[in-house]
């Protein structure tokens, strides 16, 4: 594994190594979609073989390719495809936490139409 670089960004050797260990849990290889989420901001999605999901987050896109490129087995999506969608399957608990306190709650508040 070696960083390599992708226009002029160089992969972060931690992300990479990230990347190579996820994607060895979990079936051997991943696909990676990115995702500028927010200014200064770009989500590397990872979904292994075996459906499982995990996430980096990396300074700038040309950061996310350089770090994709240099993992051994993960490799670029061109975005959410129907067959990526169909295998990625969410680890269990992570509704609730991606819910934060929402996930807990036994009485919501009623609809606005209803008050």
């Amino acid at each position: 594994m070696s960083t390599e670089t992708a226009g002029t960004a160089t992969a972060p050797e931690h992300i990479v190594k990230v990347l190579d260990a996820f994607a060895s849990r979990h079936g051997g290889s991943a696909s990676a979609v990115l995702q500028p989420v927010s200014r200064g901001k770009v989500r590397i999605t990872l979904v292994g073989e075996d459906g499982v999901i995990g996430d980096q987050l990396v300074q700038d896109v040309a950061t996310a390719e350089a770090a994709v490129n240099a993992a051994d087995h993960v490799t670029t999506s061109d975005g959410w495809t129907r067959e990526l969608t169909s295998i990625a399957e969410p680890a269990p608990g992570h509704w609730a936490k991606m819910a934060a306190w929402v996930a807990h709650q036994t009485r919501f508040p009623k609809p606005r139409g209803e008050r």
